[in-house]
């Protein structure tokens, strides 16, 4: 028996914060390429200590939906799964190439296949990509449209934007979209001047964070002009200084991200090839139904848990 078990920061504060990862799940649980799909959670139940007490299987392929490289995949996850003889330089990273460590937890005595975090998988790419014909609602977008990837960017972690501009020159080369920025919230160039940075009119805004919550639906929204303040909404498109602004919300809340996930888990030895083609069918399917323009005028203001969306987005 083989199983796959998601693991994310999770939130006490923000109930929003896990929903994409259980909606991975369910994704990927319905394509029966695993004999158990599980979830846990750092700060939410099941506890990452917790989670492989709660499968059965002997083999466990384990996933990081963190975006980068860093103090939780290299430290916190390893710990609490309790992986015999976990050491980082066992995945031999540049801070962008994780790939798998496999090893014995414990209290278990399972086999864990340790892979790299979603975020640094050439597969995210084509996620972002589709973020942007998801909140356009064109399939074909990119001629006449900019496109910026958003990160957090710290001092704390480099690798943090290592990812970011990763992907960016990764789309960049696709030639797809007229121009392609590497954005952030705590460095330079920064999001707040998002105009500056683009001759298109047309600019899609794409956040490579793992959920939606402060950062991305609060601090964003109003840094980039969009709104005064986000309880009242906002426009998609939304005029800004002469541009009409394409924010997407957070990458990981789009359905491709299941195909990442089973990417990393593809690598790692899982002989899971259907289960990939029929999720990348399954999404487009799904999200072709959705429609572009949404506002959050309705949501109410909430408790946030800052930390937490920093830790998820930016590991």
């Amino acid at each position: 028996m083989q199983a796959l078990v998601i693991v994310a920061h999770g939130s006490h504060l923000n109930p929003d914060s896990s929903a994409p990862t259980h909606a991975h799940a369910d994704t990927i649980r319905s394509t029966g390429a695993f004999d158990e799909v599980k979830t846990g959670f750092w700060k939410e139940e099941p506890s990452l200590r917790e989670v492989l007490r709660t499968v059965e299987s002997e083999e466990v392929f384990v996933i990081p939906l963190f975006v980068s490289e860093g103090y939780f995949t290299e430290q916190v996850i390893p710990r609490e799964l309790r992986l015999d003889g976990w050491d980082v330089s066992a995945w031999d990273s540049d801070g962008l190439s994780a790939d798998t460590a496999t090893l014995v937890a414990e209290d278990t005595g399972q086999t864990v296949h340790y892979c790299g975090p979603v975020g640094t998988h050439e597969a995210m790419t084509d996620v972002l990509v589709r973020r942007a014909e998801t909140v356009t609602g064109d399939p074909e977008v990119g001629d006449g449209f900019g496109l910026a990837v958003v990160g957090h960017g710290t001092e704390r972690n480099e690798n943090s934007a290592k990812a970011i501009e990763y992907h960016a020159e990764r789309v960049r080369a696709m030639d797809r979209f007229e121009e392609v920025q590497a954005l952030y919230m705590d460095e330079e160039p920064e999001v707040d001047d998002v105009t500056e940075y683009f001759e298109s009119e047309d600019v899609v805004v794409v956040p490579l964070f793992i959920a939606d919550g402060f950062h991305t639906q609060e601090d964003i929204p109003e840094d980039m002009g969009l709104t005064d303040d986000y309880r009242t909404g906002y426009d998609v498109p939304s005029e800004v200084d002469g541009h009409r602004i394409w924010y997407a919300g957070a990458v990981g809340t789009e359905g491709l991200m299941a195909d990442v996930i089973l990417e990393r888990a593809a690598d790692a030895g899982a002989d899971i090839e259907s289960a990939i083609a029929t999720v990348r069918e399954a999404t487009r399917k799904t999200e072709a139904d959705g429609e572009p323009g949404k506002t959050d005028t309705d949501r109410e203001p909430r408790e946030t848990d800052t930390d937490g969306e920093t830790q998820a987005a930016g590991d």
